[in-house]
């Protein structure tokens, strides 16, 4: 930090002791008196997380150092980095009392190299939406009528890189009305609904790349989430459900479409150390509801006791146009799927496992126009096992952290940049 820099940090430290310093709009008096580009340092220079993204302007790095913050924060300004030192010493607690751990409705926001655990809703959330009060639900879902876009519009720019997210009660990476954004190199376990979300956004321009997710009900979920949307090279590995694509009236912008799902390894989603799901899930791979003209392709698909790849059509949203080709699809309960009524969704090249209905790829192959009406498949039996309260999960082990903490800030910015799923290879082992 520059002598000129530090000197007005630390005239905003007392400012922020004497007044509460809140993190208002834009232009308030009380947060512009310090050149872009500072580092504020928690606890050197304030003492509380809050404190610090409150008199941050875009550009600062808020770097936090290791110990256990007892706070939910809010980061309302654009281009503001908050980052741990260390992911596994950096701990926002909710203590299961607090919401949600981080919220951020600035643009260009990142948050990276930390975790957190213990949260009624959600661990880390990036949203548009700015009222306090849907917030405490989850920011969407059943607990309002589908969401005023023109209201509440997408924050742009957003990144959360190597987070930890366990033990909270809803989700663990929340992207809900955010576009241009990146969820990568991220762990997220015991989540009562998904670890990492990306719901409600057209186009959506994100990149879920990377990540680890297990022991939730839902590893990764995508709902009404459309137009370059990339899921790709992430372990869905011991959760109750590994991926789900859906569409629904709970939100806005159904239906779903138009995402790509490759290169991830998705297995074993049996859990019973997991959290039930809502609707009681459970023994499958990745599951498409309603959703339309989505790419699945390339991914390892193996031991999940239900399905390993279903396409269905919930209640008002028929599925359509959805591609399955060149997965290896094996070990299933049933290896794919076909329960959706549209003859458009196609199967090719996954593999000689079972299928339902028989023979699904020579009914429904992709490639072919005019495909015949072909019969409704079925996953196979299971019966869920009761679950895990989500704060009972165990804490995982320690995850990576980032190899320089003291970088350069880099907001989220002009994201997430050329995206090629092509990439990303078929995977050779769970």
């Amino acid at each position: 930090m520059s002598r000129q820099a530090g000197a007005c940090l630390a005239a905003l430290g007392v400012l922020a002791a004497a007044s509460g310093c809140s993190s208002g709009g834009e232009g308030g008096a009380s947060v512009d008196r310090h050149p872009p580009g500072v580092v504020i340092r928690v606890p050197a220079d304030l003492p509380t997380v809050q404190r610090a993204v409150d008199v941050a302007v875009p550009g600062d790095l808020v770097l936090v150092s290791p110990g256990t913050y007892r706070e939910s924060v809010r980061i309302t300004r654009p281009r503001v980095v908050l980052r741990g030192t260390d992911r596994n010493g950096v701990v926002l607690d909710g203590g299961l009392k607090l919401v949600n751990g981080i919220t951020a409705t600035g643009a260009g926001t990142v948050v990276e190299n930390l975790t957190v655990r213990g949260y009624l809703a959600n661990g880390v959330l990036f949203t548009g939406v700015t009222d306090e009060k849907l917030q405490r639900h989850g920011a969407g879902g059943s607990a309002y009528d589908p969401l005023d876009t023109t209201r509440f519009p997408p924050v742009e720019g957003f990144r959360a890189t190597r987070v930890t997210a366990y033990g909270n009660a809803l989700y663990g990476i929340y992207a809900f009305d955010a576009r241009g954004g990146i969820i990568e190199d991220s762990y997220a376990s015991g989540m009562a609904d998904s670890g990492i979300y990306v719901g409600q956004c057209r186009p959506c321009d994100t990149l879920v790349r990377g990540n680890t997710v297990e022991r939730n009900a839902v590893g990764i979920e995508i709902t009404n989430a459309s137009e370059n949307l990339t899921v790709v090279g992430n372990r869905a590995v011991g959760n109750r459900v590994g991926v789900t694509v859906n569409s629904n009236d709970l939100e806005s912008l159904a239906p779903q479409h138009g995402a790509v799902i490759a290169g991830n390894v998705v297995a074993d989603n049996n859990s019973a150390d997991s959290p039930q799901q809502a609707d009681g899930g459970f023994g499958i791979g990745i599951g498409i509801g309603g959703g339309v003209d989505n790419q699945v392709e390339r991914n390892l698909v193996a031991g999940n006791r239900a399905a390993g790849v279903v396409v269905t059509d919930p209640p008002g949203h028929p599925a359509s146009g959805n591609r399955v080709t060149g997965n290896r699809v094996t070990g299933n309960g049933v290896d794919l799927v076909g329960a959706a009524a549209a003859p458009s969704n196609c199967f090719t090249g996954n593999g000689p496992g079972v299928q339902s209905p028989p023979g699904l790829e020579q009914l429904a192959p992709c490639g072919v126009n005019g495909s015949a009406p072909v019969p409704m498949g079925r996953a196979a039996a299971v019966q869920a096992p009761p679950g895990t309260p989500f704060n009972a999960v165990p804490p995982p082990p320690a995850q990576p952290s980032l190899p320089d903490p003291d970088a350069p800030a880099v907001p989220a910015v002009a994201l997430p940049g050329p995206v090629d799923p092509a990439s990303y290879p078929l995977p050779t082992s769970v």
